[in-house]
């Protein structure tokens, strides 16, 4: 199993100098040359959050939203702008199980999901999400992290229907194969793919989480290994199609994921298909993980970051979620963009422009 040392931080003697003038600091991090923009995730509705967004110096919001027509769009956008941000991605996860599973209204579904396109590109918005889980993230009773801080956690064997800490807690009736779940995934992508072509936005794949387990009689493949990452992409053969790349949940696969996390940032960037990092880490892969802090978790996150900072795809880093911490729900925010920050700023003086 691939699991990364961490580097010992050396202390470096530093020469005071006399006290001159000093140049203020604008708000913000250091000069980001690089094209990852870290965004925090909230609405531009919610005054709390974008006032922490703005205190913690972060440019961008990625939220979460059921809005499907222009002025919806446009309203997000607009509010953002008054509050000297910008809107880097919003969307739902689209987990449909009439799309996933072939059911009844699946065409009227994706129908929905095309205009909901056009819509967001008519407002200036360029970015969504979508994943293939019938079952949605799926997580079992939560459990502690460092220091007892409430995480989420998954476990094998719990119980879908009575145990299930996710957005979804039902079973279908019969077993699907994996074939089957590829030809609806193929019907879909394919459906979807011009009208995002012609609105001028992305679509990013995110993983399924957890991944390589069956779930409700429904198997995970779609986005559940390295694999499976690169015959979606085949399968859409879209400049418009790419990655919400989770790297929480390429840890939780381990090394059924089939590469490590660098190799996959490597290859994938390489190809320009990330669009969309989820940065957060486990304390150890299935069968069962627990969510830690970023500076936690069984892998060195810095290497991950250097890789994403080599390939320099334009690309929207987020969080994601982590434990909770004592303060409030911001409280554990805060730390995580406050590490991430400093990660891509390490990554920035190393490899330059």
């Amino acid at each position: 199993m691939w699991i990364w040392g961490r580097t010992n931080c050396r202390n470096i003697k530093k020469t005071r100098k006399p006290k001159t003038h000093l140049p203020t600091r604008g708000a913000g991090m250091k000069h980001n040359n690089s094209n990852i923009k870290i965004a925090l995730q909230t609405s531009p509705s919610n005054e709390e959050g974008v006032l922490l967004a703005r205190q913690l110096g972060v440019e961008y919001l990625a939220m979460w939203s059921s809005a499907t027509t222009y002025d919806e769009y446009k309203e997000i956008v607009d509010q953002a702008t008054a509050a000297n941000l910008k809107v880097a991605t919003c969307s739902s996860i689209s987990n449909d199980e009439r799309i996933v599973l072939a059911l009844e209204g699946r065409d009227e579904v994706i129908e929905q999901y095309q205009n909901s396109l056009r819509a967001m590109g008519r407002a200036g918005l360029t970015y969504r999400t979508v994943s293939f889980m019938a079952t949605g993230v799926t997580s079992s009773a939560r459990e502690s992290a460092r220091a007892g801080a409430s995480a989420r956690a998954y476990r094998d064997g719990f119980r879908l229907e009575q145990e299930s800490y996710g957005l979804k807690t039902f079973s279908f009736e019969r077993e699907y194969g994996e074939e089957e779940l590829w030809q609806n995934y193929e019907y879909f992508i394919r459906a979807v793919a011009p009208v995002a072509e012609e609105s001028g936005v992305r679509i990013g794949i995110h993983p399924e989480d957890p991944p390589g387990i069956t779930l409700g009689n429904v198997p995970r493949v779609i986005g559940s290994s390295f694999a499976g990452y690169k015959r979606a992409l085949e399968i859409a053969a879209s400049p418009n199609v790419g990655l919400c790349l989770c790297l929480g949940c390429v840890l939780e696969a381990g090394d059924n994921w089939g590469k490590t996390p660098v190799e996959t940032i490597e290859y994938f960037g390489e190809r320009n298909k990330i669009f969309k990092v989820h940065f957060r880490n486990v304390n150890q892969p299935l069968p069962h993980f627990v969510e830690a802090f970023v500076d936690d978790g069984y892998c060195d996150m810095y290497p991950l970051m250097k890789a994403l900072r080599q390939v320099n795809n334009d690309c929207v880093l987020i969080l994601d979620h982590s434990p909770n911490m004592v303060g409030g729900r911001h409280t554990g925010a805060a730390f995580a963009i406050g590490y991430i920050r400093a990660l891509l700023e390490r990554a920035n003086e190393e490899l330059g422009s």
